[in-house]
């Protein structure tokens, strides 16, 4: 990843990224070349020296089949969005200004594990449907539902485990800008209602 220093993302924001992220697209190289699959993602930071990306995959995907040459990758999307050179109190006073995009990512690169194991698969669904169930007034369970009919939709699917090797990140957040373009992105973001964007520019 091209990643130039005044970019770069640190530790905390990563982890607070993988944490936060709830899908990501899963690149394997294979004998038939690049394989990739978007999937939803658990991130478990108790695996290994830098944690591990959880997933699963249709049982008739053959990604899981496939052996992966050497690492493969997930790669995690953070809150992007298009910058107006019209934002830019400096654009006013010389014209030197075009168009860009803010964003912020991780290349999750790691030795891919299959688990084809019903416990497995089971307990990794378990957790991914807790978590988006949480909070809602009527959360669903996994035990809703008839165990014959689980046990069937858990026979059709299969288990990933990303162990994390590296990650290379990137949170390109307007600061190469200066500070009065900056607040000028930041301004934009909110008069258009994307306060996740401002923040993000903010904070950077």
């Amino acid at each position: 990843m091209y990643a130039p220093a005044h970019f770069s993302a640190g530790d905390a924001e990563v982890r607070e990224l993988l944490a936060g992220c709830d899908a990501a697209d899963l690149v394997t190289s294979t004998p038939q070349g690049l394989i990739a699959t978007f999937l939803p993602i658990l991130f478990d930071p108790s695996v290994g020296e830098h944690g591990a990306i959880l997933a699963h995959v249709a049982r008739n995907n053959d990604q899981w089949r496939e052996p992966a040459a050497g690492e493969s990758l997930f790669i995690v999307h953070g809150p992007d969005a298009y910058v107006s050179p019209s934002w830019y109190p400096s654009k006013r006073e010389h014209g030197r200004a075009v168009p860009t995009w803010n964003y912020l990512t991780a290349h999750v690169y790691g030795r891919l594990v299959v688990h084809d194991d019903p416990a497995w698969v089971e307990s990794m669904v378990r957790r991914l449907t807790e978590r988006h169930e949480d909070g809602r007034a009527e959360p669903w369970s996994v035990d809703d539902a008839l165990p014959a009919y689980i046990a069937g939709q858990l026979r059709a699917i299969v288990g990933l485990e990303l162990v994390i090797s590296r990650v290379e990140a990137k949170a390109k957040m307007s600061q190469n800008r200066p500070e009065a373009d900056r607040a000028g992105v930041v301004e934009g973001y909110l008069a258009e209602g994307n306060t996740t964007m401002a923040e993000a520019v903010r904070d950077a």
